[in-house]
């Protein structure tokens, strides 16, 4: 589970980078690389929390 906390922080992480970037260098692929990791980080994020919390109600 530490595991999976830390892997949602790393790619939170990475997407502030690709905005980091991207508010540096003004090059929209580094926009478009932060808003994909981090629909997808927030995806799994969701599905996991989800199934703890549907672990604890059930």
């Amino acid at each position: 589970m530490l595991l999976f906390r830390w892997l949602i922080f790393l790619l939170l992480l990475v997407a502030a980078v690709c905005f980091v970037f991207f508010i540096a260098t003004g090059r929209p692929h580094y926009k478009r690389w932060g808003l994909v990791v981090l629909k997808w980080t927030l995806i799994a994020a969701l599905g996991f929390f989800g199934v703890l919390i549907l672990e604890r109600v059930l």
